[in-house]
């Protein structure tokens, strides 16, 4: 007699913007089955790979239908891709990680680390220079009252897209801003009164779920580091 088992297990969990090369991390169980001949023993081993260093948890259980022992075995493995900026890349320094979270007009939250610009010389200094994020999602500008101001993108080498919120969170505006080294370099009015002000890397708004009729939340917690040691 030919009794086969089969057991399959997929589970993947990916957070927003994971297709942006900045942050993203990754849960994953993959499985492979092989199928016994001898009618008295059935044995089904499922493992994954991945080139995570957090150790794997080893399942077994074993039950017996009619007579026979059917045991099956689950390496469950936890990938985390952690990324490092590229060789030579500069990336914001002086300014701390905050928690925030976006949740759009059809009820999809999106999670966001962000660097945050919150007194006058880290707004000033925004990601001048910089070519890579180092895994946060972008930078939030702070600021303790409604303002309207103007950005502008002197020394700023990377393409980006802003994105402003009002009192509570509320989506007001966004565009898209160019690199400029030149002098002078031209300003971009902003909406009136708005509190936060979100900069990522340009046409990346809509994969953190920033749009007309997002809301915003930002924590007091930091979020967790992204960067690689």
């Amino acid at each position: 007699m030919r009794v086969a088992a089969l057991v399959v297990f997929a589970i993947a969990l990916v957070a927003c913007g994971d297709d942006d090369a900045s942050s993203g991390s990754t849960t994953a169980i993959e499985s492979s089955t092989s199928t016994s001949t001898t009618p008295s023993t059935i044995t089904s081993t499922s493992t994954s790979t991945s080139t995570s260093t957090v150790p794997g948890t080893l399942t077994t259980s074993t039950t017996s239908i009619a007579g026979m022992t059917v045991t099956t075995t689950v390496t469950t493995t936890v990938t985390t891709t952690v990324t490092t900026p590229s060789a030579g890349a500069v990336v914001p320094e002086g300014f701390e990680q905050v928690a925030a979270k976006v949740t759009a007009a059809d009820g999809t939250v999106c999670e966001l680390c962000l660097w945050l610009a919150a007194t006058g010389d880290q707004q000033a200094l925004g990601l001048m220079h910089v070519t890579d994020l180092g895994g946060p999602d972008g930078m939030i500008f702070r600021y303790d009252s409604p303002t309207t101001a103007a950005f502008w993108m002197k020394n700023t080498l990377m393409p980006l897209s802003i994105a402003f919120f009002g009192e509570g969170g509320v989506y007001l505006d966004a565009f898209d801003m160019a690199p400029c080294t030149a002098d002078p370099c031209p300003s971009y009015p902003t909406p009136a009164n708005f509190v936060d002000a979100i900069e990522v890397p340009q046409g990346s708004l809509d994969q953190l779920a920033i749009a007309p009729g997002s809301v915003l939340s930002v924590s007091d917690l930091p979020c967790e580091p992204t960067t690689g040691a």
